[in-house]
């Protein structure tokens, strides 16, 4: 695992403009935001339904795009992993659900992804951030994954994260 992917204790590898989120930098070992979000899969996930469960959320900025393609099909690819590990993987982004069906079905995606349309959920999480293309700034998704553990509590908070080899890193943590 590159080392600055991972942050449990401080915000120090986070972008500066990741700070303009009004929720607090969330850490290893605070309680994961609580939420409820619909799925693709047509049933409404809720965090605290899934107590008991070890989760990985992974946010990212929209479907069908190239980065983004690469890591749901890296997760995908080891979902048995994730699976052997008791762990439930869900992608989120404010994408539609009518959207999230199109990409799993062209890219064959083995797990849920989650619509947050408002983006309440990425801003709970910090990851709704001030992002700069070409010059012009824009609000969106900074690509990042949360781990939650049984008991409901952040064990993995990877920021600012890179698509191609992620997936691996997280499962690899799990199996630490």
């Amino acid at each position: 695992m590159k080392k600055d992917q991972k942050t449990t204790t401080s915000d120090e590898h986070v972008p500066s403009s990741a700070h303009l989120s009004s929720a607090p930098m969330l850490v290893a070992g605070t309680r994961a935001p609580l939420f409820t979000l619909m799925s693709s899969d047509g049933t409404k996930v809720t965090l605290s339904a899934l107590k008991g469960k070890r989760v990985v959320l992974y946010f990212y900025p929209k479907d069908m795009t190239s980065g983004c393609t690469v890591e749901a099909r890296e997760f995908s690819a080891i979902a048995e992993g994730f699976a052997a590990h008791d762990t439930l993987v869900f992608g989120i982004s404010p994408d539609s659900i009518e959207s999230h069906e199109k990409f799993i079905m062209k890219e064959g995606i083995t797990f849920p992804l989650l619509s947050d349309p408002d983006h309440a959920v990425a801003e709970k999480y910090g990851v709704w951030v001030e992002k700069s293309m070409y010059g012009k700034k824009y609000m969106g998704i900074e690509r990042s994954t949360f781990v939650i553990d049984p008991q409901g509590k952040l064990s993995g908070v990877y920021r600012k994260v890179k698509p191609e080899g992620h997936a691996e890193c997280v499962l690899s943590d799990l199996s630490a």
